[in-house]
């Protein structure tokens, strides 16, 4: 649905000349497509939560173990709208909107959400997330960024990010209480090397085998049909959202790279957005610093690869040369505040806050 139109007109020979004058655009028909956009975020993001939380009841009445729960249904959750934001991106042929919404979305996750998170309240951390999620949510962006240099992800790459965050989620499942045993990073690396995780699946079955499982499947017919309806609504929601990104892309003269990381990645991090905010509010400090850390290892390992099986993605120089180091920017500088007495103050915040709005403002002017 496109009612741009680039404006030329032609000279009397025949050449060719640009019309300096702004385009006319229909305003009535562009409120549609913003109100298009709107319900396509809409869809998407409230598919999602109605989707994980019946998958996981109807797992549940099913006999499916914790275990198998929360690494399929809940692991996904938080990044269900740009996994699927990205797939149909991918489909579509625009690789820009992909790399644009995972690392858009990354820079979104730590400068508006948690910029915006402790601004309304000091965010108290600890010291095993730093080494643990805060470590591997770097690790993951160097790899992505290696991955990135050649300018595509291809069908290995993606395998590589796929297995990677694989490991990192049976890694995070098989953590013991034991407080003597350290598994932070370096635990996390030799996990991944010694292909610990092949196994771990059969070893967490073994548990959950010797488990009294659930019997009861009352309302099951309607867990199934809101199943239903929030997968529906996840696929109209993503294609309505990557197609009027689009639109706005060429109605405003820039790439779908930008609309991604401006855009589209404020408005799949929504979700982030409103549990940081809660989480703060009952001063759950760690839990919002996880629900982030988490998230954006999920968009660099899970979404890109994910979106890289179905179909090869092409870079472009705006995610190489702006966009990607502004992610190590705000990764490097959270890291660095949480480090700093095990919080994440105000005057932290609105300078996360306050970086954001100007990331997003040189997206737009370059």
């Amino acid at each position: 649905m496109g009612l741009y139109i680039p404006f030329v007109r032609f000279e009397e020979n025949g050449s060719k000349k640009e019309n300096t004058n702004k385009p006319r655009i229909n305003k009535n028909a562009m409120y549609i497509e913003a109100l298009l956009f709107v319900l396509g975020l809409v869809f998407l993001v409230k598919g999602s939560d109605v989707f994980v939380h019946y998958a996981g009841e109807l797992a549940k009445k099913f006999g499916v173990s914790e275990f198998i729960i929360g690494l399929t249904v809940v692991a996904l959750g938080t990044s269900i709208p740009e996994l699927a934001s990205s797939i149909v991106a991918s489909l579509r042929g625009n690789p820009g909107l992909i790399i644009g919404n995972v690392i858009g979305s990354n820079i979104a996750n730590i400068g508006l959400v948690i910029g915006v998170s402790a601004i309304l309240a000091v965010i108290i951390t600890k010291e095993d997330m730093l080494k643990r999620d805060g470590y591997i949510m770097l690790f993951s962006f160097v790899v992505l960024a290696l991955l990135m240099i050649d300018g595509s992800i291809g069908f290995v790459d993606a395998i590589i990010l796929l297995v990677l965050y694989f490991a990192y989620t049976m890694f995070l499942f098989e953590n013991t209480d034991d407080p003597e045993v350290k598994r932070h990073f370096g635990e996390f690396f030799t996990y991944f090397l010694r292909l610990e995780y092949v196994t771990a699946i059969n070893r967490q079955l073994k548990k959950s085998k010797n488990e009294e499982r659930k019997k009861a499947i009352q309302g099951i017919y309607k867990d199934i049909a809101l199943l239903v309806v929030g997968g529906i609504c996840i696929v109209i929601g993503a294609k309505f959202l990557v197609q009027e990104s689009i639109f706005f892309a060429t109605l405003l003269g820039v790439s779908d790279t930008v609309i991604g990381l401006s855009i589209v990645a404020i408005g799949t991090s929504l979700p982030e957005l409103s549990v940081t905010i809660a989480a703060v509010r009952k001063k759950l400090g760690d839990m919002a610093i996880g629900n982030i850390l988490g998230s954006n290892v999920a968009n660099a390992l899970l979404v890109t690869g994910a979106a890289g099986i179905v179909s090869p993605i092409a870079i472009d120089k705006t995610s190489l040369m702006m966009s990607l180091p502004a992610m190590f920017l705000f990764t490097i500088l959270l890291l660095i505040f949480i480090r700093t007495d095990w919080k994440v103050n105000k005057r932290e915040g609105l300078l996360f806050l306050v970086l954001y709005v100007m990331f997003i403002a040189m997206l737009f002017l370059r």
